[in-house]
């Protein structure tokens, strides 16, 4: 009998993929006492998450059901075996990526904006800052809204995640820059150090690296200059990859635009300079959280259970570059 840890509040309907050998060990979220687990399942990113761990005794492996484990690795010893949830959110920050730049480049959040003041406005007279009228066209009208097809899309650390975007970004007609801690032939994939000379090329700049330490404030101000006047810039991967002050004062000079699933700080306090920014949208850190996905998550874990108890290599285990 191998015991597993999960949170006390966790749906039953969510355990009913593991084995009949695995023992299910309820783990309070404010827990007094001491508790036997072998196999703990996190599911998100848990503040008390490090505290719970100091009443835990004899884990061997935590299973992060997060893309992501810079919230865990620190603190967690080295003799255990962590495992991320690398695949688990391919499907829906993908989706929410292709959303956000649908929406970006169609003007959703103005046109929400001015339907809730009751302005019709299809056509403007004051431009965002990032339309440059010339032909025949000059003080005629300007669109609002703009054409995904033929624009450039760069990818920055394509893993699972950035693949399922590109699939989702292919029948629209774009074209498609790679990068990744390592570079790789098929498809190409650049390495990260190649970032500056692709930046200029790139219409669509989309974050999907894990937070490490060579990726903490991996986009600056001068990564921000070196984009196209315009471009828009999407993080769906940790705050902390893009430097805050840098990305406000591009937005302030209207230089781009940005979609943001994540900040920092995070989360993002009230007044906070980045909720009123021009050309902005946020979401809060919800890219990877549908109902499908948490179904997903508990199959994987499952089957992460049956693959120890049977004394096979686990999946996703986080090495020592932190993914």
């Amino acid at each position: 009998m191998m015991r597993v840890g999960v949170d006390e509040l966790l749906s039953s309907e969510l355990l009913v993929d593991l084995p009949p050998e695995a023992e299910i060990v309820r783990i309070p979220r404010k827990p007094s006492a001491t508790l036997d687990v072998d196999f703990w399942i996190l599911p998100f990113a848990r503040k008390e998450a490090q505290e719970i761990f100091n009443h835990l005794r004899g884990v061997k492996v935590v299973q992060s059901m997060m893309a992501g484990v810079d919230w865990i690795a620190p603190w967690l010893p080295k003799d255990i075996v962590l495992c991320d949830g690398r695949g688990i959110h391919d499907i829906s920050t993908s989706e929410w990526v292709l959303t956000a730049i649908l929406n970006s480049f169609k003007r959703f959040p103005r046109y929400r904006d001015l339907q809730l003041r009751g302005e019709w406005k299809g056509q403007s007279s004051v431009t965002d800052g990032f339309l440059n009228e010339g032909g025949v066209q000059v003080g005629q009208y300007q669109i609002l809204g703009e054409d995904l097809a033929g624009k450039t899309v760069l990818i920055v650390g394509y893993g699972s995640i950035g693949a399922a975007i590109e699939t989702r970004l292919k029948p629209f007609g774009v074209d498609i820059l790679r990068v990744a801690r390592s570079p790789r032939k098929e498809p190409e994939v650049s390495a990260v150090a190649e970032l500056n000379n692709l930046l200029p090329k790139a219409d669509v700049v989309v974050l999907v690296v894990p937070l490490t330490p060579e990726t903490h404030g991996l986009i600056g101000a001068t990564e921000i200059r070196l984009m196209k006047r315009g471009a828009l810039l999407v993080n769906a991967a940790r705050g902390a990859v893009v430097v805050t002050e840098a990305l406000l004062e591009a937005l302030r000079d209207h230089r781009i635009r940005a979609a943001l699933d994540v900040t920092d700080p995070e989360p993002l306090p009230p007044g906070h300079p980045l909720w009123s920014a021009p050309n902005c949208m946020i979401t809060p850190h919800v890219a990877g959280s549908t109902p499908e996905f948490i179904h997903r998550a508990f199959r994987f874990g499952a089957e992460q259970v049956k693959r120890f108890l049977a004394g096979k290599d686990l999946q996703n285990i986080v090495t020592e570059a932190g993914y």
